[in-house]
């Protein structure tokens, strides 16, 4: 709903989701090299790794790894690869489409010298600012949670039918009453 209560009638709301180190490289980074939507991209690494002890032998290297893979990303989504690029050393030719990137995907990199407390509370009040400020063009108050009270109040509801020790008159959609009778079950 907007500000003026009108359904809003464009995207609204980012989807935040991410993976500390390469684990991201093996889940969604190929949507975000070659998805159907363009998905604008956050990296957040930190200099210095946040272990410094003598025994964790590899630490600087292995933070070094991760450091050139977060960078080598965002240079790969920014300028992708051309198929007369990936022509010039692929062998098959079947692949070339398949190694083929558009690049132009949106991203941005925040590198701090180490995780501190500080440098912390800046990456929360970068975010809620940036969500705050979404909301103002969108006309849409990014702080409302209409539909979590919904959910609250109907979770009301159900803890009490998930810990009766009878079984208990379900009045809920038969999906939910479903769900209820399952997890009952499973619990015993």
């Amino acid at each position: 709903m907007r500000l003026d209560g009108e359904p809003v009638t464009y995207e609204t709301g980012p989807i935040i989701w991410g993976q500390a180190g390469t684990n991201g490289q093996h889940s969604f980074h190929q949507l975000l090299h070659q998805g159907t939507t363009v998905v604008p991209t956050d990296f957040i690494l930190m200099a210095a790794p946040d272990h410094t002890n003598d025994q964790l032998a590899g630490v600087e290297a292995h933070h070094d790894l991760l450091v050139a893979n977060c960078l080598a990303q965002s240079e790969a989504l920014a300028f992708g690869k051309t198929a007369d690029e990936v022509a010039a050393t692929e062998t098959n030719p079947a692949l070339v489409n398949h190694r083929t990137f558009p690049g132009n995907r949106p991203s941005t990199t925040i590198m701090a010298p180490a995780l501190t407390p500080s440098v912390l509370g800046q990456l929360v009040a970068l975010y809620e600012h940036q969500v705050f400020t979404q909301g103002v063009v969108w006309g849409v108050n990014s702080f409302d949670q209409w539909g979590v009270e919904l959910g609250k109040e109907l979770a009301t509801a159900i803890i009490p039918e998930l810990v009766a020790s009878d079984e208990p008159a379900l009045d809920h959609d038969a999906s939910t009453n479903a769900l209820i009778r399952r997890y009952r079950a499973l619990r015993k």
